[in-house]
């Protein structure tokens, strides 16, 4: 959809670093930064005002007050008092594209929009999306990957899930993934609106255990509320979807509360209703923006399925569950509206941000990345507004960094 530019990468004198710091055209690995002044949502809660941040190289070596920070001696500084910095975010459900020109492109796009990490769930066929997981390219974000999901047969759509019958055939596809090393297993409990036949217990119950004895966690694409009761039951670990069919009642909410360590993606659908777009008109092709207006309007339909989901997330958020950004299919700025509607959903900025930075990166397993802390990767957002005040400020991206690197946002790769 859009024309890709590579950014080039090169190693650079300390000068030189710190001139490319200041105007954060070509990304370049600084060999020592401080940013000075600037409000730090560190992810976890805690926000510092007035606060320095140090990245050496790929790491942040200092985070936190002013008063006591390590600033290494030769280090570049920058005031950037009234900024905040955050980490990026990470988006743990996505669909990307297969051939690796396409896959390094929807990366770097990610990474043009402060995202860092992205998860593809059970649509990943062919070679290339493991080895790009191997080795990430330069200024795109990391991948992780669900490999082939698992679902029942459903004649007439996408036949890159694997297939299966039986609970031997359902143990046999973990299996499968499992030998390629997946991040998790995906599984489809699902009748797609009637048209083809829902996963039944024993064969999600089935994958949950192979899964398990192979030290895989399993998430579940869902729509009902009774599914999603009778996969609680049968461990899941997670959901990749909020209950979308009703209201969910007192004996789910009850449920929660003996499977703590349940994580919710509730990817959340289209509110159905006019939104904000025009922060996205300088970053697209004007035919591309064309389209997302014409699809920016209200839709009673949507509006109603978006109110069930919105009402299901702040009771699963109130009672404790722990909450994850998804956002599903390939856009790459859609964290940002997602977060959004979080926040209409009933959740504050700040546990939107957690379940954007910290939460998603613990549910990746990366060690490194989540908040603002030393000894993390260099991953951060800077921006020209406060997103506790208004969530949506996170779109008003001043610089990117990854891994220590400024992305270069001088157009959409």
């Amino acid at each position: 959809m859009h024309i890709f530019t590579r950014a080039l990468f090169k190693r650079m004198t300390l000068a030189a670093a710190a001139a490319l710091v200041l105007t954060a055209h070509t990304p370049v690995h600084a060999q020592s930064v401080a940013f000075e002044g600037a409000r730090l949502i560190v992810g976890d809660g805690r926000v510092v005002e007035n606060g320095v941040l140090v990245i050496e190289g790929a790491r942040i070596t200092y985070a936190g007050a002013a008063q006591g920070a390590k600033i290494p001696a030769g280090a570049t500084r920058e005031n950037v008092a009234g900024k905040t910095i955050m980490p990026t975010l990470i988006d743990t459900h996505t669909h990307l594209s297969q051939d690796t020109a396409a896959l390094t492109r929807d990366l770097k796009q990610r990474a043009y929009y402060g995202v860092s990490a992205a998860l593809s769930m059970g649509q990943d066929t062919a070679d290339a999306p493991f080895q790009i997981r191997a080795n990430v390219p330069a200024g795109a974000a990391r991948f992780f990957t669900a490999g082939r999901g698992i679902t029942m047969p459903e004649p007439g759509r996408t036949t890159a899930p694997i297939w299966v019958k039986d609970e031997a055939e359902a143990r046999a596809a973990v299996r499968t993934n499992a030998a390629k090393k997946v991040d998790i297993i995906k599984i489809w409990v699902d009748d797609r609106d009637g048209s083809v036949m829902k996963m039944p217990p024993a064969v999600y119950a089935a994958v949950i255990d192979e899964a398990h004895k192979a030290g895989i966690r399993v998430t579940a694409h869902i729509f009902n509320l009774e599914d999603a009761k009778g996969l609680l039951r049968a461990g899941i670990d997670a959901f990749a979807h909020g209950v979308r069919d009703k209201d969910v009642d007192a004996e789910f909410i009850a449920m929660l509360k003996t499977y703590p360590n349940l994580v919710l993606n509730p990817n959340m659908a289209g509110r159905g209703a006019v939104a904000d777009i025009a922060w996205l008109k300088s970053s697209q092709a004007p035919e591309d923006y064309a389209k997302i207006e014409k699809g920016n309007i209200n839709d009673p339909k949507a509006q109603a399925v978006h109110g069930i989901q919105a009402r299901n997330l702040a009771k699963m958020n109130a009672a404790g569950v722990k909450i994850i950004l998804g956002t599903d299919g390939n856009t790459s700025y859609a964290p940002h509206f997602e977060m959004e509607d979080m926040v209409l959903a009933g959740m504050t900025p700040a546990q939107v941000i957690a379940a954007s930075t910290k939460n998603a990166a613990e549910f990746l397993k990366m060690a490194d990345a989540g908040t603002l802390e030393a000894g993390k990767s260099a991953d951060l957002l800077i921006l020209d507004a406060n997103p506790l005040d208004n969530i949506t400020n996170t779109r008003r991206i001043s610089r990117v960094y990854l891994r220590g690197a400024a992305i270069d946002r001088s157009k959409l790769p």
